[in-house]
């Protein structure tokens, strides 16, 4: 058993995984997080493990598209416009990545990460109560006609040079694959060897409580500071006192951010809002999650109910959630799904991390010894174990069989 003690800071599925496979390569391992594990963007997600979604936002095109978006009610872009002051350096950034070049040297970043995201979901939870989570599925896109489908062609060229070659269903066929879908929606672009998770929340719950039956500790505290010495930390500082390590993990979601700052990083992260409703016994669920390309969320299946959740709206960490994307939301899958009924509805707002440039930061910072894993936009509950596994190899010194040079957080190191 190795001596070296190792803290990660954050238990949702980045953090859970990290710490997993930490503990199976003989690392002592403390989790630590200020809230209970699994319970923020880890919980609210899509459910899904997409493998295919590799293609960034940042596309080419979407400087022009942008401000008809934020415009249309219709589309599922939203903005808090007294928020759009301190936004703007960070949407610079951002939209500087909209050409082709960037696109696809993006896509290649985030295709190492999500690609293989089934067999990694199954190899952390191998053995474990964890594991009856996980489902094997098809991913389906819908859209309303060919014309639609077509629409997005540069995005399902990208995923073909992946691998990614979906089974195209048109006309009537569709709702015979889908009782569930409008005879309004016409075709259907079908993925296989997806798959999702039934409960996100309690899946990483699961995922601690299997840490702690290896030896691993959680502890719930807010992490305050890192102290290093000669640029090596030897501890991380919590609400709860002082926890003395060799080695840390930095995988609190939006909130490694500030976090990073007392690192020397200066990230250019800006919080995604992310919203879901559940709508609870409904009378028909979906046979696999399907994306709904005119309202571009996800409708999952789950044992909660029907999950439809995406959306993008920006406005910052307040947890009040706004009027707009909850209507909007409804309104789509009213209209997609229209012989649906339910109970009770449960809304959910969360906080999404987005680095300027839509690659996550994987890696260690000035061989201090601490390494970050953080910064996976929508892809965290798809990447989260591939992450945890690649942190654990850099920190085991079994060094990743991969390309890892995109994630590197020192590209955002202060001067």
């Amino acid at each position: 058993m190795s001596s070296q003690h190792i803290v990660v800071v954050g238990a949702g599925i980045v953090g859970a995984a990290s710490a997993i496979w930490l503990r199976r390569a003989g690392m002592a391992v403390t989790l630590v997080d200020k809230g209970a594990p699994g319970r923020g963007a880890s919980y609210g997600n899509a459910c899904i493990l997409a493998r295919c979604a590799m293609v960034p936002v940042t596309t080419p095109g979407l400087i022009a598209k942008g401000p008809k978006y934020l415009l249309d009610p219709e589309f599922p872009l939203f903005m808090r416009w007294s928020y759009l002051p301190r936004l703007l350096p960070w949407l610079t950034r951002y939209l500087k990545h909209a050409n082709d070049a960037d696109t696809r040297r993006i896509a290649r970043g985030v295709a190492t990460i999500v690609g293989d995201s089934v067999e990694q979901h199954k190899a952390l939870t191998a053995g474990t109560p964890a594991a009856k989570w996980i489902r094997d599925s098809d991913y389906n896109f819908v859209y309303r006609d060919r014309a639609a489908f077509e629409a997005d062609a540069y995005t399902w060229a990208l995923r073909r040079e992946a691998g990614f070659v979906p089974e195209i269903i048109e006309g009537p066929a569709v709702q015979e694959h889908e009782p569930i879908l409008s005879q309004e929606m016409g075709l259907l672009a079908v993925n296989k060897d997806h798959g999702y998770i039934l409960n996100p929340g309690d899946y990483v719950a699961d995922l601690v409580q299997q840490l702690q039956a290896m030896g691993g500790r959680f502890i719930q505290a807010e992490v305050k500071d890192f102290d290093l010495l000669g640029g090596q930390i030897t501890a991380v500082d919590t609400d709860q006192g002082r926890i003395a390590c060799d080695k840390a993990v930095l995988s609190a979601g939006i909130w490694s951010g500030e976090l990073a700052k007392k690192l020397g990083l200066n990230v250019p992260l800006e919080a995604e809002r992310g919203y879901h409703i559940v709508f609870k016994n409904p009378s028909q669920l979906p046979k696999s999650p399907m994306m709904l390309s005119e309202g571009k969320f996800v409708a999952t299946p789950m044992d909660q109910g029907l999950r439809c959740a995406g959306i993008v709206e920006f406005g910052g960490l307040t947890e009040d959630k706004s009027p707009k994307p909850l209507e909007f939301l409804r309104r789509t899958v009213a209209r997609t799904f229209p012989d649906l009924s339910y109970t009770s509805q449960e809304e959910w707002l969360g906080f999404r991390p987005a680095p300027a440039d839509s690659l996550p930061l994987i890696g260690e910072l000035r061989g201090s010894g601490v390494y970050t894993a953080f910064g996976h936009h929508h892809i965290g509950l798809t990447g989260g174990p591939k992450t945890g596994r690649l942190v654990a190899d850099m920190i085991t010194g079994d060094w990743p069989n991969a390309d890892v040079s995109a994630y590197d957080p020192m590209r955002f190191a202060k001067p």
